[in-house]
């Protein structure tokens, strides 16, 4: 898995979340990973108009830089659901409907290749995201990016990254996602034990991470990445070692280190509520930055470099996140599919999250887009300086630069309540996180909101 980008709406959630919770404490139910800013909850159906006035301005007509482009498409099947996830997801939907909704795709790009703010322009990035993107058979996936190339050329394109479940990877299948120009392969194993990955409902097993990695090391793929959850549903101390030395055995490009949360659309949290716990029965968030801590202890000892709050990278020359780095500064997102987030023009935006309403805006020749929102200057400047927080430091002169105010004056009363709490250090040029904030950003993140964003919900 990766950042996510497709959340959907939570089931029964609390009127309101505090900023920061307590330094210690059980995993209870709720969303804890920051993705972007102003929460999803203040995206509206009553901004949608503003996103079609984006569309129809050239870029730079509001006097701002042009921002490199980026294309996310949105793949929702699945063979399984797991219990964890709160992506929009499907299990069940045969041949004949993702024939549709890869039309619906190509034909809601389609619209958006035609207006103002789009047309002409070279996507910088590509991300094929889930869901499982490698559910698609090579055919399907030919037919997809076919259709994509067709209106943008990704030939000036520097990184097109893919999501596969292990599982649903033959050797055909991936000799085609190479030849499609995917460069960055991102692997969701999650775990290396089956017990452990079978209980928290994945549907692949160990035998086939190490068979689909194999071969994709032979197939020469740019960039391997290997996704690991720390704290899923009965894992130990023991196993969470033996999951990072089989990490490194492998030897990936890099790898992403999430900590388990519970969001209120998932099975493990429709569990609890229906047994009256109040508690997952997951890992505590001590424990998993203490795994994941240990996990980046031995990844620096095996010569990997700690790139963000999730991710460690062999070689920082050749190896590099680039949907991420763009994004997190401010990059235009064109985002396909249904649920999906996007941003262009200074719009953010989200598509209907549902399957039904999302192909029948689009078989009307109409943008299936549901909420939006157009962030205030103050909004643009926290959301850049959260997102790149996570990257574990940031350039005062950069912020000074692309804001006009330097972020120890625009964030003083924040930044002063981490450093008295050992997290952050200001020095010269540079804001940075030790290795103990580090591993608990999105709990930190908060403290910059903006007053009327700060203990409210979320998603």
């Amino acid at each position: 898995m990766s950042a996510p980008t497709t959340l959907t709406p939570p089931v029964n959630p609390p009127p309101n979340l505090p900023a920061i919770p307590p330094l210690e404490k059980p995993t209870t139910a709720g969303n804890y990973f920051v993705s972007n800013y102003p929460p999803f909850s203040f995206w509206k159906a009553e901004f949608v108009p503003e996103l079609r006035a984006a569309l129809n301005r050239a870029p730079g007509a509001d006097g701002r830089p042009v921002p490199p482009l980026g294309i996310y498409v949105h793949i929702p099947f699945c063979r399984k659901r797991c219990h964890f996830c709160y992506f929009k997801v499907y299990t069940d939907k045969d041949s004949a409907a993702i024939r549709s909704y890869l039309d619906a795709v190509l034909a809601e790009f389609a619209i958006y290749a035609a207006t103002p703010a789009i047309r002409g322009r070279k996507p910088n990035f590509i991300y094929f995201g889930g869901g499982t993107p490698s559910y698609l058979s090579a055919d399907q996936l030919r037919y997809l990016t076919d259709g994509l190339k067709a209106l943008l050329p990704w030939d000036e394109a520097e990184e097109v990254a893919f999501e596969a479940e292990p599982g649903t990877l033959t050797d055909h299948k991936l000799k085609a996602i190479r030849e499609l120009g995917v460069t960055r392969l991102s692997l969701g194993v999650e775990n290396f034990n089956d017990h452990i990955l079978e209980i928290n409902g994945r549907a692949h097993h160990s035998k086939e991470i190490h068979r689909a990695f194999g071969y994709a090391r032979e197939l020469g793929f740019p960039q391997i990445n290997i996704d690991l959850i720390a704290g899923m549903v009965e894992e130990t101390e023991e196993n969470w070692r033996d999951c990072v030395r089989q990490t490194i055995a492998l030897a990936p490009d890099s790898v992403t280190i999430y900590e388990m949360e519970v969001p209120y659309n998932t099975g493990i949290y429709r569990q609890m509520k229906a047994e009256g716990k109040l508690v997952a029965p997951v890992a505590d968030w001590d424990t998993k930055r203490r795994w994941v801590d240990y996990a980046f202890n031995e990844l620096a000892a095996a010569g990997y470099s700690i790139a963000s709050a999730y991710t460690a990278i062999r070689n920082p020359a050749t190896t590099k996140f680039i949907y991420r780095d763009r994004l997190w500064a401010g990059a235009d997102l064109l985002a396909l599919g249904v649920a999906s987030f996007g941003h262009l023009g200074g719009t953010h935006y989200q598509n209907h999250h549902d399957f039904e309403p999302y192909l029948a805006r689009v078989q009307a020749g109409e943008l299936p887009v549901y909420r939006a929102l157009t962030p205030t200057a103050a909004e643009r400047y926290v959301r850049e300086f959260v997102l790149q927080m996570k990257l574990g430091q940031v350039s005062r002169a950069y912020f000074t630069a692309k804001f006009g105010e330097d972020p120890v004056t625009r964030f003083a009363a924040a930044l002063r309540t981490l450093t008295d709490q050992g997290f952050l250090t200001v020095v010269d040029d540079t804001i940075q996180l030790n290795r103990e904030g580090l591993l608990q950003v999105d709990r930190l993140l908060p403290e910059f909101f903006l007053p009327e964003h700060q203990n409210q919900r979320y998603a």
